[in-house]
């Protein structure tokens, strides 16, 4: 069977750099850093104060008050970058598609966070009164319910469903939404992911495990990769959502591409419950396995778009896994971590981090990795690699790959190329 070729027509996105994909673009060419103070809730008690939250987006300029009933705030993010993709796509004309043949995978790492705290909290404080819940309750919270939303409100009868793996749930949901196109399952996929979880489970649990970065006096520079004194990730919010589409399909109707899908790779660590395999071994696989599903050699990626959290065990490893599976190609061609100004949006990292690798793609420009002093360096880590420190530079980008490695072991991985007929 002859695979079909899958093709990017449309983007959108909301992030902490910016409410659509030309603002968060243009920001991360820029090396802007998303983080300040929390003010989803009152951290004044937390460890770790500060995040990467989305600024200025209010929920009743998207939805009526009825629809918002029913929906947790990582679900308003996946739906607004998905009407943002449709429309960048051109699939809002009716008879644009069979909708028969579109279908949806947008992926959470937790879902609805907030909901199930404000739930929690009600039962604990009415006991004596019996059980009584938000009949939006459960709706509101699963994971797969972004997905559930989209195809309704479009109609889209393909195939239907959320991925849960960690912070590689949307790099995993975009491998499936490609793999379904080019084995004829599909003719459009809207796919990406989504994630909500700056709220006191999500802070104070991650405070618990010493993965979050202390760092309260300097939120702006606490997410910084690869440099010594690192101290744990910044944490994100928001959604990006791609629309992938069949390459005749996408022809004939006469779409724009953005970039071509070329590949995707998966593995397992098998190692520990939060930590990376010290030798990047799972990760060393899942680029292997990449490159191979694309056909491709390490001297065809120009840019690495790195997991690169700023923790002191995982940056590490994925240098290890880069230089293993990269060779010379390695000193070759540009790493950044887009973590360094987003934070890491556990769940729709890797969708956010696709969209930079595709604009990257399209512009022949890579963002940078922000936040790195010269005196600032990791003995462990091998700075003759090129990690695009502090400002972004143009260079030709044929290929791009993103990492995303997740808690239990998950490790997926993305490449994608120019276009070429």
């Amino acid at each position: 069977m002859e695979l079909k070729r899958v093709v990017v027509t449309g983007l959108g996105a909301i992030t902490p750099l910016g409410n659509d994909v030309a603002s968060s673009w243009d920001a991360a060419k820029r090396g802007v850093s998303g983080a300040g103070p929390i003010t989803h809730f009152d951290a004044s008690k937390f460890k770790t104060q500060f995040a990467c939250e989305v600024k200025d987006f209010n929920p009743e300029e998207h939805f009526d008050r009825r629809k918002l009933r029913q929906l947790d705030l990582y679900a308003q993010y996946a739906l607004v970058a998905a009407r943002q993709a449709v429309a960048d796509a051109g699939l809002e004309n009716e008879g644009a598609v069979n909708k028969d043949r579109v279908g949806v995978i947008v992926a959470a790492g937790i879902g609805g966070l907030h909901t199930f705290e404000e739930e929690a909290g009600y039962y604990a404080l009415n006991q004596d009164k019996g059980p009584k819940y938000n009949p939006f309750f459960i709706p509101k919270m699963i994971a797969d319910i972004a997905s559930g939303h989209i195809s309704m409100e479009y109609g889209y009868h393909g195939p239907n469903y959320g991925v849960v793996s960690a912070c590689a749930s949307s790099n995993n949901a975009i491998i499936d939404a490609f793999n379904l196109i080019r084995l004829g399952k599909a003719d459009v996929m809207l796919t990406g992911g989504a994630e909500a979880a700056i709220y006191p489970a999500g802070v104070g649990g991650f405070n618990s495990m010493h993965a979050l970065s202390t760092r309260n006096d300097s939120p702006e520079t606490a997410s910084r990769p690869f440099s010594k004194s690192r101290d744990g990730f910044v944490m994100g919010e928001g959604s990006a959502v791609l629309i992938l589409e069949e390459l005749e399909h996408a022809l004939a109707r006469g779409a724009k591409i953005y970039a071509e899908v070329a590949g995707g790779g998966m593995s397992a660590d098998a190692y520990h419950l939060t930590a990376t395999h010290p030798d990047g071994l799972g990760a060393i696989l899942a680029m292997r396995n990449a490159l191979e599903d694309a056909g491709m050699k390490p001297e065809d990626i120009d840019y690495i778009n790195v997991h690169g959290t700023s923790t002191p065990v995982g940056d590490i490893s994925e240098v290890k896994a880069i230089v293993e599976v990269f060779g010379e190609q390695a000193h070759k061609l540009n790493i950044s971590s887009t973590k360094s100004m987003t934070g890491h949006l556990l769940g729709a990292t890797g969708a956010m981090e696709a969209m930079f690798s595709i604009m990257a793609v399209k512009e022949n420009i890579v963002p940078p990795t922000i936040n790195h002093a010269d005196d600032d360096c990791d003995e462990e880590i091998d700075y003759t690699l090129n990690f695009t420190f502090n400002r972004a530079e143009e260079r030709p980008v044929r290929a791009a790959l993103s990492n995303s490695f997740g808690f239990g072991g998950h490790n997926a991985t993305v490449i994608v190329k120019k276009f070429e007929k």
